[in-house]
């Protein structure tokens, strides 16, 4: 059985296909089941038309406050049954219900708790990374709670960050780096091996 997942994105939808993409391959034991973006404008609610996904849209215009958004969003996702919520490039903070706990994933273009929390998303975190003079940075691969940036971590990878980095160049590598890790944080899950006790994620 392959791991029902959902994807919540802003964008272009870039991490999406990535998913697709595996799993249609044969390398990734999951299956996109829903999609939901934050604007209607996203090019990802395109992407999963295409592959015959259904996506619904959930603009913070359209709801009072964030715990009625949250409320259309967890009805949809419960309505696909799904095992896993993927954040990819989601750009609003959700609620997380007692039935998501460490059922929901993030990945952060840098290494929490370093450059991360309110504000530090996309190309601000590569920005503040070159600009403080730090010699690494990397990818992170996150439970999601209630806060930014904070959930319990999955992995970790870390690259090395040149002298004549720019934000940009060192977000293109960054972007490698989560294209590979992302997807194996997922097929860990797929395969039973992460298990999670407080702030602590054992992988065996």
């Amino acid at each position: 059985m392959k791991l029902r997942v959902a994807v919540l994105l802003s964008g272009s939808g870039t991490t999406l296909q990535n998913i697709l993409d595996q799993g249609a391959a044969g390398t990734l034991d999951a299956e996109v089941v829903c999609v939901i973006s934050s604007r209607s404008s996203a090019y990802g609610l395109e992407r999963a038309a295409q592959q015959g996904i259904p996506t619904k849209t959930v603009t913070a215009r359209d709801f009072p406050d964030v715990a009625a958004r949250g409320e259309a969003i967890w009805d949809f996702v419960r309505g696909h049954h799904v095992d896993l919520v993927v954040l990819a490039g989601y750009m609003s903070l959700i609620t997380v219900p007692k039935d998501f706990e460490n059922r929901i994933i993030n990945v952060h273009p840098a290494l929490i708790p370093a450059f991360s929390g309110q504000g530090m998303y996309g190309h601000h975190v590569h920005e503040a990374v070159v600009q403080y003079g730090a010699k690494i940075s990397g990818a992170t691969v996150h439970f999601v709670d209630d806060a930014y940036d904070h959930g319990p971590i999955i992995m970790q990878e870390s690259i090395p960050v040149q002298d004549d980095d720019t934000a940009d160049s060192l977000a293109e590598r960054i972007q490698a780096l989560e294209r590979k890790l992302y997807p194996k944080a997922i097929q860990m899950i797929a395969e039973g091996r992460v298990r999670v006790e407080g702030r602590r994620v054992h992988i065996r």
